[in-house]
């Protein structure tokens, strides 16, 4: 098993919301802005992970279900 933790999506996604919105506002000093962006980038990557997980067993239950016939997800 891997030792990846499990993340809340939709926490990582509003805490990614508010840290957005907080660079924009422009108001942070550079080293809170940095600690904020790094911050981010960490729960970007958590998200896209979960998300990346979320489609493998996707595709998993659809092949064990029996549909052969799956379309390939366009991510663009």
């Amino acid at each position: 098993m891997s030792s990846k933790k499990n993340i809340d999506l939709e926490k990582s996604l509003t805490e990614l919301e508010a840290i957005v919105e907080e660079l924009e506002s422009g108001d942070l000093p550079l080293d809170k802005a940095m600690q904020k962006f790094e911050q981010g980038i960490k729960l970007s990557r958590g998200c896209q992970t979960a998300l990346k997980d979320a489609e493998q067993k996707v595709e998993i239950l659809m092949k064990s279900a029996g549909s052969e016939n799956l379309e390939e997800f366009d991510q663009d």
